[in-house]
């Protein structure tokens, strides 16, 4: 858990520039499914007793298309939520200008399950309604329970796709290689990912690394032994 400063510079420079929710999402996922992706697909070629020059065709084709396409999915999804936030602001915009004592009414509400009351409740809502920018941010997160830092989809993509990468190669080093018992090296390499990456999350969580590796080590041994008994069903 990161710490950080309390004096009053200190709080108005992180309150005023939010980091919003990061890439940490988008590299797990991205990560994972690279990892996954890959050995199941090198699993299942070996599985079916395919030569090792076919396991890196298809990998590598996995690692290249799939990354792409699931950062032009996150990209795509990301911007959707970028363009819903966008709507929902441009709605209450028009609510505040035709309705105006409805949506103070909503502030208030808004503030009253926050823990304000009284003259001070009155106070806060006529403060935060003079300002339609702080007027809308609020609503937004009171109302609809979205956050008031707007996603990033180009970052969200190009985190998707090199985390996919990076994880989804390891599969495939040792056949790159040509080691001997290159699928049981893969195993090994691609269940240590699994556990690194796991234990990595934990630094952003309250669980211990160790757990937090585990679980993404059963998660992804689970999806790479069903696609090698797959794949050993049209063994010849």
């Amino acid at each position: 858990m990161t710490d950080h400063g309390h004096s009053p510079q200190e709080i108005a420079e992180r309150i005023n520039a939010p980091p919003g929710r990061g890439v940490l999402r988008d590299v797990v996922y991205g990560g994972i499914d690279g990892s996954v992706t890959t050995f199941a697909i090198v699993a299942g070629v070996a599985g079916a007793g395919l030569s090792p020059f076919v396991i890196v065709a298809l990998g590598l084709a996995n690692v290249l298309a799939d990354g792409f396409s699931m950062a032009a999915g996150n990209y795509s999804g990301t911007k959707a939520e970028l363009d819903n936030i966008r709507r929902i602001r441009a709605v209450e915009e028009r609510h505040i200008a035709l309705y105006p004592d409805g949506e103070r009414e909503e502030v208030r509400e808004i503030l009253a399950q926050k823990g304000l009351s009284g003259d001070i409740l009155i106070d806060a809502t006529a403060e935060i309604t003079s300002s339609t920018e702080n007027w809308i941010n609020l609503m937004i997160e009171g109302e609809y329970g979205l956050g008031s830092v707007d996603p990033h989809p180009m970052k969200a993509a190009v985190a998707t796709f090199f985390a996919f990468l990076v994880a989804g190669m390891i599969p495939l080093l040792p056949f790159l290689a040509s080691v001997p018992n290159a699928f049981a090296i893969s195993a090994w390499m691609t269940m240590a990912v699994f556990f690194a990456i796991g234990a990595l999350k934990s630094r952003w969580s309250l669980a211990p690394w160790w757990r937090s590796g585990i679980e993404t080590f059963l998660i992804g041994g689970l999806a790479a032994l069903i696609a090698y008994l797959v794949g050993s069903l049209f063994h010849p």
